[in-house]
């Protein structure tokens, strides 16, 4: 009986525990159709949290070339290594191995990784070659993975950094038209989704979610060809004077396109972190100068504006110097006694200028100046342009009047003088200025036509035998142009033997290509006036760009001139001697004489 009892009790247990399992198993079977078939979203969460992930797709930036294609920046594909700090310090001893195949040392990548030990992401080494970085993902260390990234690359180095820039690591632009282009310049990064296994490594590429989208390439209006030319003529004329800096611009007269821009000293934008402090800004825009007497041309401008003067206008500058109120004196290199108004620009009377400035309306000598672009921003949209200094009619005295006239008293930069002249030579039509090639400008017509030509002619004597620029003439053409010596602002007034040298000149003055503005500050030596140190720079780099640009020369009579006499003189043919007689007889044998 009892035996009985426990069988059945025996029965009664397995039986419950078959329900209760049996209940299990259908619990298990009902979650699964659940998740595999009513609702399976949750599990593919799951699943993609874990192993699905969208990655960036990178791309370059556009490309600058110069107006003839020639390329001044562009991307070259790099590699980056990165790590998982949490995976890859669980392997110290392959830390040695890492650190060579980086080229870095060990205790530097230790430092890294413990640093960011509660991360994911950790860069170990940037912007490598593809080479190196296939050698480094070679060793198959856990926790490190590379990725692809862009290098900014410059060809020319120094010679276009100003104009350039550069961009940082990122790829980002900085400085110069990387970043005043940025916008343009910049790529879209594309997004691909794939599916990583559990070391990192792409085991499948699921959906292409947005393609990359590469930056649109730019093209400017410099010169790569003219650009050399100025950058290598600065750079001698800097270490033959000894100065501190020095820029050169040169403008396109008909279009105001920017055809070379430098600036010294300069720096290497392949290895900006070497860059001396000071050396990466762009002096050409930012930069001010007093611009001593190449004002003296916009000052005469005003004066035959006016109606009262025309260029043969007699202005007498005896004795030779000028007292102004507040005790100021100035003075002229000598006393030239009665000049033309075109002598004033010949000589460069300081006296002549103040002279005329006197006889004009204080708000139409201000409005000259504005409507040259004295004061205000080229239009070149280089970030950090200066629009330079120019206080208004109404805060000059007689003495603020009489500065000014002559370059005293307003301060502009190289770019500002390059484009003012530049409309000169276009028949009194102002361009913004540009670095892009090809951007249509009709400009704006700011004084007479008759009043440019009347100029011209006036300038192109300054550059004559009797002239202050006589190094900036140019075998075969004609020039017009004119010079400025400035001392430089110091505590108290201005400083005693510091001096910017300017020269701004037109060619060929008949019909001008080329307006080229010339400033170097703080010449040394005997010699700092802008005839005798800014003209020569000037001269050689016009000599050689109108070469390159195979422009005619319109100065065929002094070129002619110049290869007679610099052509050998053709000897002069003797009289024919007579014909000898015929010897006389002799005893020897024939052939015997020697």
């Amino acid at each position: 009986m009892k035996l009985r009892a426990r069988q059945f009790n025996l029965r009664q247990r397995l039986g419950v525990l078959g329900a209760v399992l049996g209940v299990c198993a259908a619990v298990l079977v009902g979650r699964a159709a659940q998740l595999q078939l009513v609702a399976p979203e949750f599990l593919q969460r799951q699943g993609d949290a874990r192993f699905l992930r969208d990655v960036p797709i990178p791309t370059s930036r556009g490309m600058i070339t110069d107006r003839n294609g020639e390329p001044l920046a562009i991307s070259s594909p790099v590699e980056s290594i990165w790590a998982n700090p949490q995976e890859l310090l669980l392997h110290p001893e392959r830390l040695s191995e890492l650190a060579a195949g980086l080229q870095i040392p060990v205790a530097t990548l230790e430092q890294r990784l413990r640093d960011r030990a509660d991360k994911e992401f950790v860069y170990l080494r940037r912007h490598l070659n593809p080479d190196v970085a296939e050698a480094v993902m070679a060793l198959d260390i856990p926790g490190v993975f590379s990725q692809r990234e862009f290098r900014r690359f410059y060809p020319d180095g120094e010679v276009m950094a100003h104009v350039l820039g550069f961009t940082n690591i990122d790829d980002a632009g900085q400085e110069g038209l990387e970043l005043a282009f940025e916008d343009w310049l910049r790529g879209t990064a594309g997004v691909q989704r794939v599916i990583r296994d559990r070391r990192g490594r792409v085991v499948e590429n699921v959906d292409l979610v947005r393609p990359a989208q590469p930056g649109n390439d730019l093209v400017l209006s410099i010169d790569r060809r003219i650009q050399y030319l100025a950058y290598r003529e600065l750079k001698a004329a800097l270490v033959e004077h000894g100065a501190s800096s020095g820029s050169i611009v040169v403008l396109d007269v008909a279009t105001g396109e920017i055809l070379a821009m430098v600036n010294q000293p300069s720096y290497n934008p392949n290895a900006r972190g070497a860059a001396t402090p000071g050396t990466t800004r762009n002096r050409a825009v930012t930069d001010l100068v007093e611009p001593g007497s190449v004002m003296k041309t916009l000052t005469l401008a005003a004066a035959l504006e006016s109606g009262r003067f025309r260029p043969d206008t007699p202005i007498d500058v005896s004795p030779g110097y000028m007292g102004l109120p507040g005790g100021y004196t100035i003075r002229d290199f000598r006393n030239y006694g009665t000049l033309t108004l075109t002598g004033v620009l010949t000589k460069s009377s300081n006296i002549g200028a103040a002279r005329i400035a006197a006889q004009l309306d204080n708000s139409h000598q201000y409005d000259m100046y504005r409507r040259f672009g004295l004061g205000q921003l080229t239009g070149s949209g280089f970030i950090g342009e200066s629009a330079g200094l120019l206080r208004g009619p109404n805060e000059w005295g007689p003495t603020e009047k009489a500065t000014i006239s002559y370059g005293y008293g307003l301060s502009v930069t190289p770019l500002q003088l390059a484009r003012a002249y530049a409309a000169i030579g276009n028949r009194g039509r102002l361009h913004e200025a540009t670095f892009v090639k090809g951007r249509d400008d009709e400009g704006v017509q700011i004084i007479d036509p008759v009043i440019a030509d009347q100029l011209m002619a006036m300038m192109e004597t300054v550059t004559g035998s009797d002239g202050t620029a006589r190094r900036a003439a140019i075998l075969g053409y004609r020039v017009a142009g004119k010079t400025g010596t400035s001392r430089i602002a110091a505590a108290g007034g201005y400083a005693q033997r510091r001096y910017a040298s300017v020269f701004v000149g037109l060619v060929p003055a008949s019909r001008p290509r080329f307006a080229t503005a010339v400033v170097i500050q703080e010449p040394q030596g005997a010699e700092y006036g802008g005839g005798a140190v800014s003209a020569p720079v000037f001269q050689r780099v016009m000599d050689g760009t109108l070469r390159l640009m195979d422009v005619t020369p319109d100065n065929i009579e002094q070129y002619l001139a110049a290869q007679a006499a610099a052509r050998p003189a053709r000897p002069v043919p003797l009289r024919p001697a007579a014909a000898p007689a015929p010897p006389a007889a002799t005893n020897a044998p024939a052939g015997g004489r020697r």
